[in-house]
């Protein structure tokens, strides 16, 4: 008689990732890692049902026990990190590394403003007279300088490391990577100003989203979009009272443009 094959080791829990900045950095990490894992994506109604703190992701390992869930995107991902060390989630080198987990611990605790104005909503597209307030508008040059000042570290580090740059945060994709994808595609959703971004923020957000590991983790989007199940309504035309700002959504073949320094 054959044997069953054998259960990943990691089950995440979640909600719909199109939507949900915290699931999907998770996410973004197993799927770029190629982690094999099981999935249980939940609406944002059932989240309570599943989740003491009333908070997703959670991820459970097989190989701690079967009551063991880890919660928190950033404390999961640590707990990756340290699971595999042989596929470097943060950067090999112990100064690269030490900026990747400062920034992205950054990126976890911050940004206050762009998260609570700009919901999350990877398909969706924002055109006109989206207002960017004075605390929205520091928090943007503030993500605009930790994406120049990680290239502009990484490209020395490296070339003194003699070592490949592959364009992203840190060289390689990270963990960090993942953590400011989906405050990226907030400025692609709300078409979020540029103007000070440099031609090293600018060059990172082009890998990015030109990355075809990246490409197959936004084709996964697109096929949540084609499930009325999956639907939020609430973080869907979050501005259908201003007559000054149209929604719609991008199509799935969309490219960034370096040239243009915006997203529409």
């Amino acid at each position: 008689m054959a044997e069953q094959a054998q259960q990943p080791d990691y089950h995440l829990i979640g909600t719909h990732t199109r939507y949900s900045s915290w699931t999907s950095r998770v996410e973004t990490v197993l799927k770029y890692f190629e982690i094999p894992y099981t999935a249980q994506i939940i609406h944002l109604s059932e989240v309570k049902k599943v989740s003491h703190t009333g908070l997703v992701p959670l991820l459970e390992c097989r190989s701690l026990g079967q009551n063991i869930r880890l919660n928190d995107s950033l404390a999961i991902c640590e707990f990756l990190a340290e699971s595999m060390p042989e596929l470097n989630l943060w950067p090999r080198d112990r100064q690269l590394r030490a900026v990747a987990r400062s920034a992205a611990a950054e990126m976890h605790s911050g940004f206050t403003t762009l998260r609570n104005t700009y919901g999350t909503n990877f398909i969706a597209r924002y055109t006109g007279n989206v207002p960017v307030s004075e605390p929205a508008k520091k928090e943007i040059e503030r993500l605009l300088t930790i994406w120049d000042n990680a290239r502009r570290l990484t490209t020395a580090r490296l070339a003194e490391l003699n070592e490949k740059d592959e364009g992203f945060l840190f060289g390689s994709f990270s963990i960090a990577d993942a953590f400011f994808w989906p405050v990226l595609w907030r400025f692609r959703t709300y078409n979020l100003p540029l103007d000070l971004a440099s031609p090293n923020a600018l060059a990172w957000m082009e890998t990015m989203w030109n990355s075809p590991r990246m490409q197959k983790v936004i084709y996964h989007y697109y096929r949540q979009a084609e499930l009325p199940e999956t639907r939020v309504a609430h973080y869907d035309d979050i501005f259908h009272d201003q007559d000054d700002i149209q929604y719609s959504t991008f199509p799935e073949g969309w490219t960034f443009s370096v040239a243009e320094k915006r997203f529409n």
